[in-house]
């Protein structure tokens, strides 16, 4: 079939894979398809921790990411947990992108589970039900498609078509441009809006704007001076739909490398969390050398036996990935907390990456 150029259309899809952490697990112990499933820590949920990923059928017990594992046992006892085998994930994410990468378009990784890919095509419906096959295919994973003139839209359109969504279809996937925008999205709080969290939505909310719709119709300088001269008329043109951000091909590198630890009893003794420091940066550095980079700031988190977090950063002048100078940095990091409870978490991580190529 010829294709004529009128006919072609660039377009954004974003591939999203479907509950990945666990799906992988369920590949190993498909016995456990249709069971709420959650994945976290040693898979030990008597030990504290965090869920890493979790079923459909376990979510409908209010667990997500991020919920303790303590409180995901108590919220849904019958689960059947599971350790993190970080290496697995890793494997089927290189399986996935090179799936994408077959479909000769530019894919831009945008973690484990999803990545855009731009195409040149007459038929991008046809494409993105190509891609639905491909995937599974080659990794055993399902994924869910979202297609769009734009990054953004394509983002939004991916969570249309996941499992659930009263907007998915046979296809598993879903488009979403600028003639289905309005009617799509006018109506939905602004927190629908990729980039736009709670925060932001009730700030928003203060000023009358509740809808999408409504801070499409905002005055961006009025929103400027509110939100300042960038982030407000970001905002307007984040809910007009617009995202003028190029699909980038270049590998994907994450934006820092962080180590965390959950102690299994409240700590106050200053020794323990500078020793367990010591050790998350050893951890960090050996991450920064795999990936041959350099770190120009360390952060350091704690969690306090309330949840309540707290960090400080520091500078690391020159970046380095030595793993002596990372200790000392989240060290004096740690210095400037001035705790009036016990941790319950410790993490550090480096940020304001270089790489060593540089």
């Amino acid at each position: 079939m010829r294709w004529h150029a009128e006919d072609v259309e660039r377009v954004v899809l974003h591939v999203d894979l479907d509950q990945f952490i666990v799906a992988v697990e369920l590949l190993r112990r498909p016995e456990l398809r249709g069971r709420p499933v959650l994945v976290g820590g040693t898979g030990d949920p008597t030990r504290r921790g965090v869920v890493a990923g979790a079923s459909y059928e376990a979510r409908e017990f209010g667990v997500r990411s991020g919920t303790p594992l303590r409180t995901a046992l108590k919220r849904c006892p019958q689960a059947v947990f599971l350790a993190v085998d970080r290496d697995a994930y890793l494997a089927k994410s290189a399986l996935f992108t090179a799936a994408l990468r077959e479909f000769g378009g530019i894919v831009e990784e945008a973690g484990w589970d999803e990545a855009f890919l731009q195409l040149d095509t007459a038929d991008a419906q046809h494409d993105a039900e190509s891609v639905r096959s491909a995937v599974p295919a080659r990794t055993g994973l399902s994924c869910s498609v979202g297609i769009g003139d734009n990054k953004l839209r394509a983002k939004l359109a991916s969570g249309f078509a996941k499992p659930g969504s009263p907007l998915r279809d046979e296809t598993g996937t879903f488009r979403l441009d600028q003639h289905n925008w309005a009617p799509t999205m006018h109506q939905r709080s602004p927190e629908a809006l990729w980039g736009i969290g709670r925060k932001t939505a009730a700030r928003l909310a203060e000023h009358g704007l509740t809808t999408v719709g409504a801070l499409a119709a905002a005055d961006r300088s009025a929103l400027a001076a509110t939100f300042g001269p960038r982030n407000g008329p970001w905002l307007v043109a984040l809910a007009r739909g617009i995202d003028p951000t190029p699909v980038r091909g270049e590998p994907y590198r994450p934006r820092s490398y962080g180590r965390e630890f959950t102690f299994q009893e409240d700590v106050r003794d200053p020794a323990e969390l500078r020793a367990e420091l010591a050790r998350l940066s050893h951890l960090v550095a050996d991450d920064l050398r795999e990936h041959s980079c350099r770190a120009g700031r360390v952060v350091v988190k704690l969690r306090d036996s309330h949840f309540r977090t707290h960090s400080h950063g520091i500078p690391v002048d020159p970046p380095s990935a030595d793993p002596e100078t990372l200790t000392a940095a989240s060290h004096r990091a740690l210095a400037r907390f001035t705790p009036t409870r016990p941790t319950r978490l410790i993490g550090t991580r480096a940020e304001s990456l270089t790489s060593d190529e540089t």
